[in-house]
């Protein structure tokens, strides 16, 4: 952090000494907040995670428009993850339509999903994450230590954007995704150079996470309520029930009996709570935690190998999460080149129109979302939720910080306000997809 981003003062009223620190840009998260906190003596008062960005309306967007048109609208809610949103409402549409997908449509979309994350959590990973492990401010000062790790990161992203084009149109706001499937599937043959370049993908993947793994974390280690998908079947992505690590196993369309979003003073964001519980942890470690069986036996071998714990509860070790995930997406996708036949194969169901309410949870790279959707007979979207994973994580981050700086309040400024920013990027928050600034402000009072 450069001297010039901070401005510090110094103030002495009725014989409270106070201090803030202002961070004018914190360039490695997806968009426009603030934190703010506030000691007294060995004491944290005061934690809030702020959200001053304005609303996007994309819930009111969606209302008086056709169920075949939230595909394209919720897709351009992210750019990073585009896939997830987009995926959830055509879940959430068949859903309330009751429409039945065939095994080859389901098994493309977890092959779409696998794409998402691989170029999602290399772009975390390499671009956004790992400088704060090496003490530089972004991955161009990184890429001067060691251009060849960046060099990876990239070639895992391309990796990832690729399934997405050949498959989905394109590789930010995809278009080939429709209510019932696919408007076209391409041929096997298309994905012949992103097969090659998958294989090569996996052994990258494997190389991160010996990389990763030798990481100097911070400590941190606290009691998680995790929640995730579940399925007997798979790792979640797509499809399954909500579980927790308290013993919840809930249907998608219970999620508003067991959760709840709250509006608080400092947010523009709405935060999630699970009623009666308080915050919970949606994302990579959750997914982990709570379905680590059902990944693919080389990520186990790798688990093995780097001697990875079976319960991760130190957020700051997430990075070495997301690279299995990476790996494990890498793995998953060849399975599916190699086993699932599509060619000559119907591209979509047709969905008959009738009035009902629809629900969908998948598994974006950042966690849990949530869609759900009232839809009238002919069609038209009445009423739009959506839970964004970063909107139930807030409150998860906010107590992780307090915790943090409980513990550290000896650091000096410049290291406290650097550790408690990679407390944030833990979890790859996407406020948006715009502006990246953050604020910090600290208050010391005796």
């Amino acid at each position: 952090m450069s001297s010039d981003e901070n401005v510090k003062k110094l103030d002495i009223k009725a014989g409270v000494k106070s201090r803030t620190i202002h961070v004018d840009y914190l360039a490695r998260v997806e968009g426009e907040g603030a934190l703010y906190l506030k000691t007294k003596g060995d004491e944290v008062e005061t934690v809030e995670l702020k959200i001053f960005e304005p609303p996007r309306f994309f819930e009111g967007f969606l209302r008086g428009r056709s169920l075949f048109e939230a595909p394209d609208i919720t897709a351009r809610i992210c750019g990073i993850c585009p896939v997830a949103y987009q995926m959830s409402s055509v879940h959430a549409m068949e859903d309330a339509l009751g429409v039945e997908i065939p095994e080859h449509i389901h098994q493309l979309r977890r092959l779409l999903y696998c794409g998402e994350w691989i170029e999602s959590h290399g772009l975390h990973m390499y671009m956004l994450h790992a400088p704060d492990f090496f003490g530089c401010q972004d991955a161009i000062e990184l890429s001067k230590k060691n251009p060849e790790i960046i060099k990876k990161g990239l070639r895992l992203k391309k990796v990832g954007n690729d399934i997405i084009r050949v498959l989905a149109g394109r590789e930010i706001h995809p278009i080939n995704v429709r209510v019932g499937g696919f408007y076209t599937l391409p041929e096997k043959k298309a994905f012949s150079e992103v097969i090659e370049q998958l294989k090569q993908a996996r052994e990258d993947a494997i190389e991160t996470i010996h990389w990763v793994n030798g990481f100097d974390f911070p400590h941190l280690e606290r009691s998680y309520e995790f929640v995730s998908l579940a399925s007997e079947r798979e790792y979640p992505m797509s499809t399954g029930r909500i579980i927790s690590s308290s013993g919840l196993d809930i249907s998608v369309q219970q999620f508003d009996q067991y959760f709840e979003e709250e509006h608080v003073k400092h947010s523009t964001a709405l935060h999630a709570v699970m009623k009666d519980k308080g915050a919970y942890f949606v994302g990579p470690m959750a997914r982990y935690n709570l379905c680590q069986k059902q990944l693919s036996s080389i990520v186990h071998e790798v688990i093995k190998e780097i001697g990875f714990e079976d319960v991760c509860v130190n957020p700051f070790r997430s990075i070495i999460v997301r690279a299995l995930e990476i790996l494990y997406a890498c793995d998953e996708a060849l399975r599916i080149f190699e086993e699932v036949e599509w060619d000559g194969k119907k591209a979509f169901v047709e969905a008959e129109l009738k009035a009902g309410v629809g629900f969908s949870a998948t598994e974006a790279p950042r966690g849990l979302l949530f869609h759900r959707y009232a839809v009238n007979e002919k069609g038209m979207i009445d009423k739009a939720t959506i839970v964004a994973p970063t909107s139930q994580n807030q409150k998860t981050i906010e107590e992780d910080l307090h915790d943090f700086v409980k513990e550290n309040l000896s650091m000096p400024d410049d290291e406290l306000v650097w550790k408690c920013e990679q407390a944030i990027r833990n979890y790859d928050p996407c406020i948006s997809c715009s502006a990246h600034f953050l604020k910090l402000e600290r208050c010391n009072a005796k």
